[in-house]
């Protein structure tokens, strides 16, 4: 995915910009932070037994990596005949049908959805797991046992099971499956060895073709918020998009979704009229409905997609049973499991906040602090929403800054000495010409300017 990363350096200043001496500091510290995080993740495994093991499986891992994997992960039908096979060989088929899966595809957004249902089921005493990609630093952040990262030694584990029985019974006409769908292979392998009451599984690319869309009864299904993005396999317009993403319903299955531009959701009612099932749309979750409490993944888009998790949770309550625990209705507050289960919800890269704690004992002072703004947004619709976040989190600084400053002087952090830095990259199969003047330009609008 691509990131935008955005810093914001305190400098003892009268002025903005930086001299050289200070930029000159500034890169000093980005420079250890950088490193530090860099050093964090190589030493992670070092001692261990397994670190040449586990180092053997991430390079087993690569090499299902294959030149057109963007269409083997959501593409329009390229062997996807063959993942019925992989679970066959894998025995996964009746494990998959006993799974009570939550199923969740979207442009926007779907992380997070699936982030908030498994924090509110898991508060709610079940045992979860959870599915979701791209990873940002160890391929086992993609598979959550209540809500931890599964182990190095289970991930050893579950990974042999699957890769011998797969290398065992592949060939020629059959093909070791590509990356992704080896990855969604694995979490079946392990939410079913596992016995997980819930599985949540966020859909990798589109639905219709994408790998987790083998199961075939799920309890619910979910779509986030659609836009723009993978329009080389997805399609040019946002029906076309639409589409392929509604390919994950399933007749007789429930259907929810968060409100969609008329376009996209004119072809979502469509393809559940076809299979005769409900599609509900599902309104932004309240402040009030919290108690007071805050979200644990920040951003205000991030209320649309907790109305989405709390629809599907309940929704999946219900059919497992559990009525006494689902909320009483749309508009009072939340019962306290579903309160506290969105409140400690934990995502990496979305909306994050990452002090730097690499400053020197010279550079202590509380004005030269480095503070990293994190967010994957990886479409023009999410840059604005980046732009529009980061712009709430600064100005919440100031006022919290100025209050401090009123009852302690020596307090100084100002906006007008901060050195705002934008960092921005992007895949090659995106352009940068149609995602970074979103960011700017509502960066701008905000009256927030970089530097």
């Amino acid at each position: 995915a691509a990131a935008a990363v955005i810093l914001r350096r305190r400098l003892l200043l009268s002025s903005p910009l930086a001299s050289s001496s200070s930029s000159s500091r500034a890169r000093r510290i980005f420079s250890r932070a950088m490193d530090s995080s860099t050093t964090a993740a190589a030493v992670q495994h070092a001692g261990g037994a397994a670190a040449g093991e586990y180092e053997e499986v991430l390079g087993r891992l690569s090499s299902l990596i294959t030149q057109k994997v963007r269409a083997d992960t959501g593409n329009r039908g390229n062997q996807w005949d063959l993942m019925g096979r992989y679970l066959q060989i894998l025995e996964l088929e009746e494990p998959i049908a006993r799974m009570k899966v939550i199923h969740v595809a979207g442009t926007k957004g779907k992380g997070s959805t699936c982030t908030f249902t498994e924090s509110i089921l898991r508060s709610c005493g079940f045992r979860t797991g959870l599915f979701t990609s791209p990873h940002l630093m160890d391929v086992r952040e993609r598979f959550r046992l209540d809500g931890v990262d599964i182990s190095e030694e289970k991930f050893l584990k579950y990974f042999w099971c699957c890769w011998n029985k797969l290398k065992e019974k592949t060939d020629d006409d059959i093909p070791m499956p590509a990356y992704f769908r080896f990855m969604a292979l694995l979490a079946f392998k392990i939410f079913s060895a596992e016995q997980v009451d819930v599985a949540l599984l966020e859909v990798g690319l589109g639905g219709k073709f994408d790998a987790t869309n083998v199961v075939k009864s799920p309890v619910v299904c979910g779509i986030s918020s659609l836009g723009y993005d993978h329009m080389e396999i997805l399609g040019n317009t946002l029906g076309e998009i639409a589409g392929e993403k509604a390919g994950i319903f399933k007749k007789g299955v429930p259907a929810y979704t968060a409100p969609q531009p008329e376009e996209a959701m004119v072809a979502l009612k469509r393809r559940a009229s076809e299979l005769g099932i409900s599609l509900q749309v599902v309104d932004p979750l309240k402040p009030h409905q919290l108690k007071d409490q805050h979200l644990g993944l920040q951003g205000e888009h991030q209320y649309e997609n907790a109305g989405l998790a709390v629809a599907l949770a309940s929704t999946w309550l219900e059919k497992q049973g559990h009525v006494d625990r689902m909320p009483l209705n749309h508009t009072d507050p939340l019962p306290d499991q579903f309160i506290r289960g969105l409140s400690s919800a934990s995502l990496q890269g979305r909306a994050q906040i990452v002090p730097d704690s690499q400053v020197n004992s010279e550079e202590k002072d509380r004005d030269s602090s480095l503070v990293f703004y994190l967010d994957g947004a990886h479409s023009p619709e999410s840059m604005e929403i980046c732009a529009r976040w980061f712009s709430h989190a600064t100005k919440e600084q100031s006022q919290t800054c100025s209050k401090s400053r009123k009852s302690s002087p020596s307090y100084g952090c100002l906006l007008w000495d901060t050195l705002q830095i934008l960092l921005f990259n992007c895949m090659s199969v995106r352009d940068p010409m149609r995602l970074l003047p979103h960011l700017v330009d509502t960066a701008t609008q905000n009256v927030l300017y970089f530097s």
